[in-house]
């Protein structure tokens, strides 16, 4: 009997071993232990001006944007440090799936699909997506239908990549990781046509004379809302976030957050 008893408890003990385990993943995502841990783990990718990129502060390189400034304003309302993950753009939601990162703050636009697989708090930036070409080359953009048989940049992952396959099935599709790459290949006549959202295309044709905003926008194109990502079921974590977020909306902070990291991603 005693045997038998063994036998069933190391069963049991099996069956209970993944249960155990996802609690404890789970878990781990939580207020309460992002405060025990003492740090709130931000997942970004600083190619993105003047929301989060490197510049040089001091003689170091460190990364910076408004993006970086909203984080350290929730891990402060959390009470904690905060640490920044750099990583590709791909790869900063799936940080949140492997556990990697707590939050995902890295001009993530808010859609239907990813609010199926993770939590989001309220909006905290709106834009519209803008085509940068090169300024030689402007007046013979004029509409959309002016992209056709072009080859045009997105960032790989970005909802400017599924614009342009949804968009512009009669153009050549180029999908990169990084912004700098995009624009490195437009200048160099690699690519025709690169899609951004309109403060980072601001930013760039700001530090590239040689490039402009061609002035049209995408007949399907809807506001594009910037959101904080997170693991789902995080009701907590989400309502911390939310909390900050509306603090700093309503007292205008946010717009000065914003607008600061503008005017610092295009000095010379």
């Amino acid at each position: 009997m005693n045997k038998v008893k063994k036998v069933l408890m190391t069963m049991f003990g099996l069956l209970m071993f993944p249960l155990l385990f996802a609690c404890s993943n789970t878990q781990s995502q939580g207020v309460e232990a992002i405060k025990a841990k003492g740090k709130l783990v931000v997942a970004l990718n600083p190619e993105f001006a003047p929301f989060e990129y490197q510049k040089l502060v001091d003689g170091k390189n460190q990364i910076v944007g408004s993006d970086v400034e909203l984080a350290k304003a929730i891990a402060k309302e959390l009470g904690v440090e905060v640490e920044f993950s750099p990583m590709s753009f791909d790869n900063v939601l799936a940080s949140l799936d492997s556990g990697k990162a707590d939050l995902a703050i890295s001009g993530i636009s808010k859609t239907e699909e990813r609010s199926q697989v993770y939590d989001f708090s309220i909006p905290y930036y709106t834009s519209k997506n803008k085509v940068i070409v090169r300024k030689s080359e402007l007046t013979n953009y004029q509409s959309v239908k002016d992209l056709a048989q072009k080859k045009v940049g997105a960032q790989k992952g970005s909802i400017q990549e599924t614009l342009a396959k949804e968009t512009l099935q009669d153009s050549s599709l180029v999908s990169l990781p990084k912004n700098g790459n995009l624009i490195t290949d437009l200048k160099s006549g690699q690519l025709d046509a690169v899609i951004f959202e309109e403060p980072v295309a601001k930013g760039f044709v700001e530090n590239n004379p040689d490039l402009a905003i061609a002035e049209f926008d995408f007949d399907n194109d809807k506001e594009d809302s910037y959101a904080v990502a997170m693991k789902k079921d995080s009701k907590e974590l989400k309502d911390a976030v939310d909390k900050t977020i509306q603090k700093l909306k309503d007292s205008g902070e946010l717009d000065k957050l914003i607008d600061d990291a503008f005017k610092a991603s295009i000095e010379k």
